[in-house]
C-alpha cells in the first residue's frame, strides 16, 4: 500500500484506521511546506513587531492579558504542555493514541497554526516508528479541545512523558533515543498548537464509525439468522412496503434480509403460522435501517472534523490576520459521538429481544433454552442473561454527555463539550454491541442445530457454519463466556469481514 500522503484535507475513517490499525506508511508533501512556512512567517513577524497574540505574548485561558517577556516565550511553551498534561486513568489503546498523531499532524498541516515543518515531521516520525505516546483517557472537557489528552501526546515529542516501543512502556525520552529520534525544542504558539484540538474525541468517533459500519452489517446478519429459526414472515420485507416510506437506511437493511434469507426453507407465508410476526422480528429493517442512516449522518460529521483546523488562534497568511476565535469546541463531535452510542444501544436492544423469543419455549417452538435434555442442563438461559446486562448497561451509556457543561479556567471556559466523553461511552457500548451479536448468533446457529442447518438459506448456512467455527454446538453444559467472547472478537476479525462480503456483498 502507498504512503498516505498527509495534506490536512482527505483523512477518511478508513484511512484513518488503516494508520493507526494496520500501521500504513505516511508522508509530508512539499506543498504542504510551504503552506506551513507561510503561517509561521508571520509568527516571527509578530514578534519582531512586539504585537499581542494570544498563546505567543500572552498567558492561556484566564491568564491571556498576562504579557509573557521575550526572554520567557519558549519556556511558556514547554510550561503550557507540561502543565495541561493532567490526564488520568486507564490510557487510550495504542490504536487509538496513534489516531491522534495522525489527526494532530493532518489539522496542522493545513497551514492555519503557524507551525513549523518540523512540528508535524516529528508527529508523522512518530508514527513511522510506532512510538506511541501514553495518553490517559480521562481529563478533557472536550472545549480549548482535548487540552490534558494532547498535553500527553506532546510530551513524547519533546522527550517527557511515557510511550510505548517495541512492547514496552517507557519513559518518553528513552522510546525516542532507542527509536533514533530527538526531542523537538518548542518555539512560539507550538506548545499551543500542539494541545489545542479535537483529536482525542475525533479518533474516538473514527474508531467508533469503523466498527459501527461493520457490527450494522453484522446485525442484518445475526437477525437473518434467528428470523429463520423462529420461522418469520418475509413478506414484511418486501420492496414495495419500502417504497412508500422510502428512508435510505431502512431499504437498505431490507434489501439485506432479502438476499440473506433468500431460499431458506424455514421461514412461512401469513397464517401458516400465524398472521404477522413480533416487532423484534417484523420491524428489522425500520430499527436497523434508522441506525444505518445515523450512522452516516456521524461519519459525514466525524470526517469533516478529521480535516478541519481546530486550533487557536488561527494565522490567515492570505489576509494578514490573527483571529482568536472557537474552532476547539467540540460540540459538533460531541453530539454526534452521544448520537452513535444511541444508534448502537438501538442496534443491541433489539438483538435482546430476539434472543429471548429464541431461547424461550412459549415464542419459539423450541426447547426451552435451545437444549434438548432441559433440567439436567440449562442451556443457553444464561446468554440472554448477559445480553439482557449488556442492554441495561447500554441505557446508562447512551445517556447525552453533551448536555453538561462545567466551566473551566476561572470561568473563561464557560461552557464546554464533554465530548471526549462522549466517545468514550459510544466505544463501550459498541463493545456491548459486538458481545450481544455474538450472543444471538450463538443462540441462532443453536436453534438452527435443532432444526437442520440444511433447512437455512445459502447464506444462512455460511453463517451457521462460521458460527461453529468459533462456538461448539451445546449439548452438555459448559463455561459460556469465553465463547460469547471468542465470537465477539470474531465479528470484527478479517474472517469476520470476509464473511460478511460472501454473504451481502
Amino acid at each position: 500500500m502507498d504512503p498516505l500522503a498527509i495534506t490536512g484535507q482527505h483523512l477518511t475513517v478508513d484511512t484513518v484506521v488503516e494508520v493507526a490499525e494496520n500501521r500504513r506508511a505516511v508522508m509530508l508533501p512539499r506543498e504542504v511546506a510551504d503552506r506551513l512556512a507561510a503561517s509561521r512567517f508571520m509568527v516571527t513577524r509578530y514578534l519582531d513587531e512586539a504585537r499581542p497574540v494570544y498563546g505567543v505574548t500572552t498567558g492561556f485561558g484566564r491568564f491571556s492579558d498576562v504579557v509573557i517577556p521575550d526572554s520567557e516565550r519558549l519556556q511558556l511553551q514547554l510550561n503550557l504542555v507540561r502543565s495541561h498534561a493532567a490526564g488520568v486513568g486507564i490510557p487510550f489503546t495504542p490504536a487509538i493514541a496513534r489516531a491522534m498523531v495522525l489527526l494532530r499532524a493532518n489539522a496542522l498541516a493545513q497551514g492555519f497554526s503557524a507551525v513549523r515543518t518540523i512540528v508535524v515531521e516529528r508527529l508523522l516520525d512518530l508514527l513511522t516508528h510506532d512510538v506511541v505516546p501514553v495518553i490517559p483517557s480521562q481529563g478533557s472537557v472536550g472545549a480549548s479541545g482535548d487540552l490534558a489528552p494532547l498535553a500527553h501526546l506532546a510530551l513524547v515529542l519533546i522527550g517527557e512523558g511515557e510511550a510505548w516501543y517495541t512492547g514496552r512502556r517507557l519513559p518518553g525520552g528513552q522510546a525516542l533515543r532507542e527509536a533514533g529520534l530527538a526531542p523537538l525544542r518548542l518555539e512560539a504558539k507550538e506548545g499551543l498548537a500542539l494541545i489545542n484540538g479535537t483529536q482525542a474525541m475525533t479518533a474516538l468517533g473514527a474508531f467508533g464509525v469503523y466498527r459501527a459500519q461493520r457490527l450494522a452489517d453484522w446485525a442484518d446478519i445475526a437477525s437473518s439468522l434467528s428470523f429463520q429459526v423462529l420461522r418469520g414472515i418475509p413478506q414484511a420485507f418486501m420492496p414495495e412496503v419500502f417504497a412508500v416510506r422510502p428512508h435510505p437506511g431502512i431499504i437498505e437493511s431490507a434489501r439485506n434480509l432479502r438476499h440473506l434469507l433468500q431460499d431458506s426453507r424455514l421461514t412461512t407465508a401469513p397464517g401458516e403460522l400465524r398472521v404477522q410476526d413480533a416487532y423484534s422480528l417484523r420491524c428489522i429493517p425500520q430499527v436497523h435501517g434508522a441506525s444505518r442512516e445515523g450512522l452516516r449522518h456521524v461519519e459525514e460529521v466525524v470526517t469533516r472534523e478529521m480535516n478541519s483546523v481546530t486550533d487557536n488562534p488561527l494565522f490567515f497568511p492570505k489576509t494578514n490576520e490573527v483571529v482568536s476565535a472557537g474552532n476547539f469546541h467540540g460540540e459538533p463531535v460531541a453530539l454526534v459521538l452521544d448520537y452513535l452510542a444511541i444508534i448502537a444501544a438501538e442496534w443491541a436492544s433489539i438483538s435482546e429481544r430476539r434472543t429471548e423469543r429464541l431461547v424461550n419455549p412459549a415464542l419459539s417452538g423450541l426447547p426451552p433454552f435451545l437444549v434438548a435434555q432441559g433440567g439436567l442442563n440449562s442451556g443457553l438461559m444464561l446468554a440472554q442473561y448477559t445480553a439482557a446486562s449488556l442492554v441495561s448497561e447500554n441505557k446508562v451509556w447512551a445517556h447525552p454527555s453533551s448536555v453538561d457543561s462545567i466551566p473551566t479556567s476561572a470561568n473563561q471556559e464557560d461552557h464546554v463539550s464533554m465530548g471526549t466523553t462522549a466517545g468514550r461511552k459510544a466505544v463501550t457500548v459498541l463493545e456491548n454491541l459486538s458481545r450481544v451479536l455474538a450472543v444471538e448468533l450463538i443462540c441462532g446457529a443453536q436453534a438452527a442445530d435443532l432444526l437442520g442447518p440444511e433447512l437455512l438459506s445459502s447464506s444462512g448456512q455460511k453463517v451457521w457454519a462460521f458460527v461453529r467455527q468459533y462456538v461448539d454446538e451445546w449439548q452438555d453444559d459448559r463455561v459460556l463466556g469465553p465463547d460469547i467472547e471468542r465470537l465477539a472478537d470474531a465479528l470484527l476479525s478479517s474472517s469476520g469481514l470476509k464473511l460478511v462480503e460472501t454473504v451481502l456483498r
